[in-house]
């Protein structure tokens, strides 16, 4: 009766051998534990920002980002335009919510849906390589002022959105005064090709230089003087016509493209707080090291859309708000040409022919509609940049 139970005990698995699916969940564990050490070696793979791969993908991701952003903001872009440099047929709309909606009736009624977007072609010329150049400038610049998250600061990041928003505008004004020309026209007979407003643009001659050439003729045919005119005075001054408001623009572009980048980062931060990442931060995207040849730096998990079009437009509102009033010189000073006796005035001359006409409130003329555009303006590039920079690996 003794012998029958050290076959039971036999037979009975041993508690300390591990079962068959013991051995399974060891070896899954296993991998799975492999596959995060893998994932920790791609998460602080070297970069390097300054290759030619890099500097592509990114100025291709910023140049799709503006394209997007003006197009979606195309109609009131002109309309604004329309306000800021006191159009006679639209003078009477400013002031008023109800203004912008009357001027874009007009503006459909008489030259249709295209009229809209009078002047969207030279926009999407000069916006793909200013966009892109912006977004280009401000990672190299980034890279170089802030090697590391310790040098993370607001200066820093002011610094670095200032100095790649003048790098983009000095290779893109010139694109930027033929939008704003070709926007300005709103009668049918002055309608104008895109070739036909740069050579206007080209051959505009302040009034004196017409005077002066006609004192030194001495008596020459009018002939004579017209052909002097030609070609001593337009090479020389035509190329320059592109660059009128040119300094006011960079006056500027340091408030706007500083607290733009500066805003934009500091909001990503706050949705970043495990507070609110649960709410704000995509699935399957987290905060990564990342070894540069400057250091190690830290690629930002993707937030969601929702949060992502926030932070872009609370940045945009505070960055249009600090800039505005340069912007409405600029906008002046660049018809200088196509309005008046043509004669170009400096930016203390501009600021107070509109400070005379309209006093204060003069500079902040269409600040109303500036919010309307900025919002999703902004919201839309940095959006498309960000996902765009997602899918390109940087």
């Amino acid at each position: 009766m003794a012998q029958p139970a050290p076959r039971r005990l036999l037979e009975e698995p041993s508690p300390a051998a591990p079962s068959r699916p013991a051995l399974v969940d060891m070896h899954d564990e296993s991998l799975a534990y492999a596959g995060l050490a893998q994932d920790h070696q791609q998460e602080h793979k070297h970069i390097d920002k300054r290759s030619l791969s890099y500097i592509v993908r990114s100025g291709v991701a910023g140049g799709f980002a503006g394209c997007a952003a003006k197009t979606v903001v195309g109609p009131l872009d002109r309309v604004k335009i329309l306000f800021q440099t006191s159009n006679p047929q639209f003078a009477k709309y400013t002031g008023s919510w109800l203004g912008l909606f009357r001027a874009l009736r007009d503006i459909n009624q008489a030259e249709g849906v295209r009229g809209l977007f009078r002047g969207h072609s030279a926009t999407l010329l000069r916006i793909f390589p200013y966009a892109g150049i912006k977004f280009l400038a401000y990672e190299q610049i980034r890279n170089i002022l802030i090697p590391n998250k310790a040098m993370e600061t607001p200066s820093r990041r002011f610094a670095s959105g200032s100095l790649a928003g003048l790098t983009s505008v000095f290779f893109t004004y010139p694109l930027e005064v033929i939008r704003v020309r070709m926007a300005f026209e709103t009668k049918k007979s002055s309608k104008a090709s895109l070739t036909k407003t740069c050579r206007r643009i080209y051959f505009e001659q302040p009034p004196g230089a017409l005077i002066a050439v006609n004192n030194n003729g001495h008596g020459s045919s009018p002939a004579a003087t017209v052909s002097q005119v030609v070609h001593k005075v337009a090479p020389r001054s035509g190329l320059s016509n592109f660059y009128r408001g040119f300094s006011s623009t960079l006056l500027g572009m340091i408030p706007y493209a500083g607290m733009s980048f500066l805003t934009h980062d500091a909001i990503g931060d706050l949705f970043r707080l495990p507070q609110l990442a649960q709410y704000t931060i995509m699935r399957g995207s987290k905060d990564a090291a990342i070894t540069t040849e400057r250091g190690t730096n830290t690629k930002r998990a993707q937030l969601t859309a929702p949060a992502q079009l926030a932070a872009g437009a609370i940045a945009g509102l505070v960055s249009q708000t600090s800039s505005y009033p340069l912007e409405v010189i600029r906008r002046r000073m660049q018809i200088g040409g196509a309005v008046g006796d043509g004669r170009r005035a400096g930016i203390v001359e501009t600021a107070t022919r509109i400070f005379v006409e309209r006093g204060f409130k003069g500079f902040f003329v269409g600040l109303t509609i500036g919010y309307l555009k900025t919002v999703p303006m902004t919201a839309t590039s940095f959006y498309v940049y960000e996902r765009g920079k997602w899918i390109f690996g940087i």
